[in-house]
């Protein structure tokens, strides 16, 4: 099987056109020759295509959208059944908790201003900075994943080697990206707890002083609309941090937490919004 390759094809720069999926594939920008998604639930998603497929994708240009797949009829192309969090789904959320970047394909039947005319054409790497489950258009249950257009500088290329019995990689620039936001609410919060994390009490303490991590209860920016409000915000030690955005452990009605023994410290001067907690259980947890 060839290899897998997570970042940009060698002789096939940004803004490459191909006439149709067989070229697409044949020069290995995007390997399936009908899904959307390539990858593997155990290596990532390595490309995707833009094509139209399905009715809840938003493309902004440099921030998308992407709908995962599952649960369509085959003859209508409607949704008639929930998707489930495997196969290319789970490639795509994998990448994202990896920083893999994934290579982003349009094609001409994308209804939107940034599709090409005719044909494919590959738009450079994007990076899955969220990802999420909720009630689509047609009324099930569809993943969907926020990606962010990355920069033009050297990204990270890793190869996986997938034939029978042997597995191998090789990497280069094994930088993986991942945002910490810290605004004025955040400091303030962080300050309350006295920099100890709400989930286990844990406060690390570096050389220039102790660190602590704001976790926004609901995700600031489109579509979540978070506000960056200290109902909205938690103080996570990085471990909970990233298990609370991944969905491994969450916060139930009465603050127990979901996934984990314990149950969430509030100070009395922070008051949590509940309308956000039921926003996170709804959305991240299975």
């Amino acid at each position: 099987m060839p290899e897998r390759v997570f970042g940009h094809i060698p002789g096939y720069p940004e803004d490459s056109r191909f006439e149709s999926r067989a070229e697409l594939s044949e020069a290995g920008v995007h390997r399936p020759l009908i899904a959307g998604i390539s990858g593997s639930e155990r290596e990532g998603a390595d490309s995707i295509v833009l094509s139209g497929g399905y009715e809840d994708d938003e493309d902004l240009g440099d921030e998308v959208v992407y709908t995962g797949h599952g649960g369509r009829d085959a003859e209508s192309g409607k949704q008639v059944a929930h998707q489930r969090l495997t196969r290319g789904n789970l490639a795509l959320a994998h990448s994202g908790i990896e920083g893999l970047p994934v290579r982003v394909i349009r094609g001409a039947n994308l209804d939107s201003q940034y599709a090409p005319r005719s044909g494919y054409r590959y738009d450079g790497l994007y990076m899955v900075d969220d990802y999420w489950q909720e009630s689509g258009r047609s009324g099930f249950r569809v993943w969907r994943y926020r990606l962010i257009k990355l920069p033009s500088i050297p990204t990270r290329v890793d190869m996986v080697s997938e034939g029978p019995g042997a597995y191998s990689t090789q990497r280069r620039e094994t930088t993986v990206q991942r945002l910490v936001r810290d605004t004025a609410q955040a400091r303030q919060i962080k300050a309350l707890y006295d920099y100890q994390c709400q989930m286990c009490g844990t406060r690390l303490e570096g050389l220039a002083g102790p660190y602590v991590e704001a976790a926004h209860i609901r995700p600031l920016g489109a579509p979540h609309n978070g506000p960056d409000t200290a109902d909205n915000i938690l103080c996570l030690c990085p471990n909970h941090h990233v298990l609370f955005d991944h969905g491994g452990v969450g916060i139930g009605e009465d603050l127990s937490l979901v996934g984990a023994d314990g149950r969430l410290t509030v100070h009395p001067r922070h008051r949590i919004d509940e309308g956000h907690l039921l926003y996170r259980r709804e959305h991240y947890l299975d």
